[in-house]
């Protein structure tokens, strides 16, 4: 996907309508930056106080900035990959040193052979149930929630079938990296120099009345906003809770298809050291299914450990009631883990809890069982008028990625030019 062949392109076609943009994540943003290019008209609303989405950074908790969303580049051959290139990014290839909690004793051996859940033709059951199937107990399910975690999932709801029939077009690589600064400060220098003045922040849109010639929108404020064409990149869990009145209301079809696209509670729990005491990336906690060396590929020396949750893990956590109480819980884990270590030199704590974020409600999407072409349909343009972007709809394998968002945003804009008037 080359957006500067795909502009070249779209450039010669008249288009003369305004556009808004709802919410400025990396889709959003990245849309405004297309529409600048091809010299539309356009206005970004972002319910938060700030931009960035799911893509945040952290500063002044250690001696090197953190990524409080989405912090690995997955592979170089992508648009955010490009990015890199043209910025003289610094990044690292991730090699961070494992460590597995089984059987109650850490070993550096890796107990479970992940190319069970990687097979063609799995049947459509969720990772617990293949498992099962697979002979693999109780004892294994650390490991097999910290494979689903990181696909964003419970391993009771992610499903074997689907995660590898979308993924199988997976084309940017499969090398991660991290960022020597951060994944937030990659995007803002690309984006917002052009994009700045377009957005406006604190504005939660509450409906969307297509019904009529003009589309007007309405905030919660009550301000309301006219429109010739609307580009929506809000979280799934958002189209999936209502929270944006459509009049008409969707066709059912749509709205089926949101609710069939998987997106859990996730929180990242930052734990400061005042030394380090663990080999790197510890998987197969009871309390915490990944525990991630933060520093590694940073230019700081601060120890950081990531508790990084999803799905039941941080609903359970979050039942605790307090970010103290989470992270004394996640302390104790690793107490057991490392003989005393951590509370014996731990500092102190940040607790990013993206479940509670209210534009957000969770980490990214992931293919839930049964979930059929749910993804296409939902991303699918509606009434020449409303298109749909974001990380979860993204149908080329990319989703779940933030240069599966920028992918989505050029498609809205491609499909939207394009549909103006047909091509010289």
């Amino acid at each position: 996907m080359n957006p500067e062949k795909i502009l070249k392109k779209l450039q010669k076609i008249s288009f003369s309508e305004n556009v808004i943009i709802i919410g400025a994540g990396a889709a959003g943003l990245y849309a405004g930056w297309l529409l600048d290019r091809l010299g539309v008209d356009y206005t970004i609303l972002e319910a938060s106080p700030v931009y960035g989405g799911r893509l945040a950074k952290l500063e002044g908790f250690a001696d090197y900035p953190i990524d409080l969303g989405a912090q690995w580049l997955h592979g170089k051959k992508s648009l955010a990959g490009d990015w890199v290139k043209e910025q003289g990014a610094e990044i690292k290839a991730d090699r961070s040193e494992e460590a597995y909690w089984f059987g109650g004793r850490l070993t550096k051996k890796p107990p479970l052979d992940t190319e069970i859940f990687e097979q063609e033709d799995l049947p459509d059951i969720s990772f617990q149930e293949l498992a099962r199937e697979r002979g693999l107990g109780p004892e294994f399910d650390g490991l097999i929630t910290a494979l689903a975690g990181d696909l964003g999932a419970s391993p009771a709801k992610l499903s074997a079938y689907y995660n590898v029939l979308e993924f199988d077009s997976w084309k940017s690589g499969s090398t991660d990296y991290k960022f020597s600064e951060t994944f937030f400060d990659l995007m803002e220098r690309q984006l917002i120099p052009v994009v700045r003045n377009h957005i406006r922040l604190n504005r939660p849109v509450t409906e969307i009345d297509y019904s009529g010639r003009n589309i007007l929108l309405t905030d919660a404020s009550g301000e309301r906003y006219k429109a010739g064409k609307v580009i929506i990149t809000v979280p799934v869990t958002i189209l999936q809770q209502d929270d944006i009145r459509f009049i008409p209301e969707l066709p059912r079809s749509k709205r089926l298809a949101f609710s069939k696209i998987g997106m859990e509670p996730a929180i990242k729990i930052f734990m400061k050291f005042r030394e380090r005491f663990y080999p790197g990336n510890t998987f197969g906690g009871e309390v915490c299914a990944a525990y991630i060396d933060e520093q590694y590929g940073k230019t700081g020396t601060t120890p950081v450990l990531l508790a990084y949750l999803m799905g039941g893990q941080a609903s359970k956590l979050m039942a605790l009631g307090s970010d103290e109480a989470m992270t004394e819980a996640l302390i104790g884990e690793l107490d057991l883990m490392f003989g005393g270590q951590a509370s014996a030199h731990f500092e102190d704590a940040h607790v990013q809890n993206w479940t509670t974020h209210p534009w957000i409600r969770g980490g990214y999407s992931y293919s839930l069982c049964g979930m059929a072409n749910a993804r296409s349909v939902a991303a699918k343009p509606h009434a020449g008028c409303l298109y749909f972007a974001g990380e979860a709809m993204n149908t080329r394998g990319h989703h779940q990625s933030v240069h599966g968002a920028l992918e989505s945003g050029l498609q809205a804009v491609k499909m939207m030019i394009r549909r103006a008037s047909p091509e010289p």
